[in-house]
């Protein structure tokens, strides 16, 4: 058994072949499918803000204050 891995979009619960790949399909008559979910990208915003609260990015130029410093009047 040989295997091919590709990304594809799934439109109203059908998983829509990638072109390069469907003559190679086209020749087999079973394949075994193993599903990775990636969920929308609105849930994916998520993760990066928490990934950037645990990691932050520094920038060139701007500098870290204390929460002292925050909350100075």
């Amino acid at each position: 058994m040989s295997t091919v891995e590709f990304q594809a979009k799934v439109e109203n619960g059908i998983i829509i072949v990638p072109e390069e790949y469907k003559q190679e399909l086209a020749e087999v008559s079973t394949v075994k499918i193993v599903v990775l979910k990636q969920l929308k990208k609105q849930t994916m915003q998520f993760d990066i803000m928490d990934e950037l609260a645990q990691k932050p990015v520094s920038v060139p130029g701007i500098r870290s204050i204390t929460r002292e410093e925050m909350h100075e009047r």
